[in-house]
């Protein structure tokens, strides 16, 4: 048996079941850096692993606005 610690695990994880995962596995930014296929910003992206639930929810709430908006153009 080994006695070398285990790394510590990250603060959240990125898996939430008060909060999916917007992303549909179709990644690929526009050239506003928007995923086209969950809506979100690269930096939201990069955020949701160690965000909490109200700011996942937050960035849901904003990709859907986006998704919204890309509908109407």
């Amino acid at each position: 048996m080994s006695d070398a610690p285990k790394p510590a695990k990250p603060l959240f994880s990125n898996v939430s079941p008060a909060v999916p995962s917007p992303c549909i596995s179709t990644c690929r930014l526009d050239e506003h850096k928007v995923c086209i296929g969950c809506f979100r910003h690269v930096e939201d992206i990069r955020q949701w692993r160690s965000a909490d639930d109200q700011r996942r929810r937050q960035i849901c709430q904003e990709a859907q606005a986006r998704r919204q908006l890309a509908g109407s153009a």
